[in-house]
């Protein structure tokens, strides 16, 4: 049995949403600066909604399988928490875009690094298709939570929910690699 190093994982699935990110970035500038977060929280849905509809399947018409999806989901996630304290509005430097991006990032992966001390790494003996429903539970109570105004009573707010799908989203790419040993 391998012996894994979640820190090193998580950097390279880290790196490999970042790398796309920044390319889009360089072909189509921050034009998602005009969404409001519900709209990138209706983004994220279509994406777990597509991962759910090849696992359920077990075809993809398209040639892409859900690797690239679980990364537009991290990615819409932090383009959301990213929108959820500017707002709407203009344009970026890339430069600034991307300083947010990395601070929000390494935000959900210090969340991952105190809930794994915690939970020990269970998420290394959960399947890929879970990462699916938890992101799509996620997502249903952050609509809910949305519909509210972003108000709760007792519950985390909407930024936590786009932190944990960061997360099980990079769990899922982890596992997902063809490197990876169970």
């Amino acid at each position: 049995m391998k012996q894994h190093n979640t820190a090193e994982e998580f950097a390279q699935a880290k790196k490999e949403c970042r790398d796309l990110f920044e390319k889009k970035l360089m072909d189509y500038g921050t034009s998602w600066r005009i969404m409001r977060p519900m709209s990138l929280t209706d983004q994220i849905m279509i994406k777990a909604m597509r991962i759910r509809s090849i696992e359920e399947k077990g075809v993809a018409l398209v040639d892409e399988g859900i690797r690239p999806e679980f990364i537009g989901i991290v990615n819409y996630c932090v383009m959301a928490l990213i929108q959820l304290e500017l707002g709407p509005g203009e344009n970026l430097d890339p430069v600034e875009c991307m300083r947010l991006y990395d601070e929000k990032l390494n935000s959900a992966t210090q969340l991952m690094e105190n809930k794994n001390h915690d939970y020990d790494e269970a998420w290394r003996h959960m399947r890929v298709s879970s990462f699916t429903d938890i992101i799509l539970q996620k997502l249903m109570r952050t609509k809910e939570i949305e519909c509210h105004d972003g108000k709760t009573l007792i519950s985390e707010g909407i930024d936590a929910n786009y932190m944990d799908m960061i997360n099980y989203s990079l769990f899922a790419l982890i596992k997902t690699n063809e490197n990876y040993e169970e």
